[in-house]
């Protein structure tokens, strides 16, 4: 993050002198950056015009197959379900394959001008877009609409929160790897600087969520240290940090599903293109390991590569 901020310190900051301590470097640029971002009361219609693009860029990049068939709403978060995500999916079991899926929006209506802005700048221009990666295409709904094909009703219905999770982790990185920047267009080849920034900071979540996690329950971290943790070494704007406190109060483990299940997958992915070289397709991984339902990641990673070596034999006879 201290490499991009200082490559892109002279077109924000010019004639001003960059901090030599890196994290109060790091944390101007993104209080920079931040400021752009839409208004509370758009908040909803910049996701909602943020999903065909992402699925039009996957479609010319040929990342994962999306089946347009798979209703996707945007709503209001239900008031019954505020207060722990500001952001969330529900998409429907195996036994309703065709119903929709919700993808829940939490409501700034309320909020004090200041805690509104403090959200907004956290869920920036460059954020939203990550967020909607995450939640929606190719994240969550992607992977569940998937799940509900999956042979096996267990693996649809006991889905192991690790792998679902961290397929949404991982597919925010994915798409970056591959390019994605909203304001490139669906042709962008590279994210930009300032995309990459903020899906570092985006990325810390991961990370943090499994220290806050951790250190609440098993060590009695205190809202004061925990705070500390969010603002100032993984540099979110206070809302955020007051709304995790508030997550990590009544849930548990949870959290440290993210950083668990994004590492898994990508490992397996890094070994397996290592392994098949220049035989590796991306989009039938993606369809692959999203073919056996929401198992967990190792015995996901069991079932492809002996697939892969019983196709092998069989091409060898």
């Amino acid at each position: 993050m201290y490499d991009i901020t200082k490559q892109l310190w002279g077109k924000y900051m010019s004639g001003k002198t960059m901090p030599t301590d890196s994290n109060t470097a790091i944390r101007q640029m993104i209080d920079v950056l931040s400021v752009n971002h839409v208004q509370p009361d758009s908040f909803q219609a910049a996701i909602e015009h943020q999903l065909p693009e992402l699925i039009a860029f996957i479609k010319n990049k040929d990342l994962i197959y999306i089946d347009p068939s798979k209703p996707l709403v945007v709503r209001k978060e239900p008031a019954y379900m505020a207060g722990v995500a500001g952001a969330s999916i529900n998409a429907p079991g195996p036994y309703d394959k065709n119903g929709n899926t919700y993808y829940n929006v939490g409501s700034l209506s309320g909020w004090s001008k200041d805690k509104a802005e403090s959200y907004l700048r956290e869920y920036n221009h460059y954020i939203l877009q990550i967020l909607n990666i995450h939640e929606a295409i190719p994240g969550h709904y992607t992977q569940l609409v998937y799940a509900n094909q999956s042979p096996s009703i267990i693996k649809s219905i006991l889905g192991n929160n690790a792998m679902i999770e961290g397929w949404a982790v991982y597919t925010e990185r994915m798409m970056l790897e591959n390019g994605y920047d909203g304001d490139r267009g669906v042709n962008s080849t590279e994210a930009s600087p300032e995309m990459w920034l903020m899906y570092y900071k985006w990325n810390l979540r991961s990370t943090c969520n499994t220290i806050l996690d951790y250190s609440v329950h098993t060590k009695n971290m205190s809202r004061e240290d925990a705070m500390k943790l969010l603002v100032n070494e993984a540099f979110q704007q206070k809302a955020e940090a007051e709304g995790k406190w508030n997550r990590v109060s009544v849930t548990q483990v949870q959290l440290d599903c993210y950083f668990t299940g994004y590492t898994e997958i990508y490992d397996f992915r890094e070994k397996l293109k290592k392994k098949m070289g220049d035989k590796f397709n991306l989009k039938k991984f993606h369809e692959k390991f999203l073919s056996y339902g929401s198992a967990p990641v190792k015995y996901i990673e069991e079932l492809m590569v002996r697939e892969m070596m019983q196709d092998a034999k069989k091409k060898g006879k």
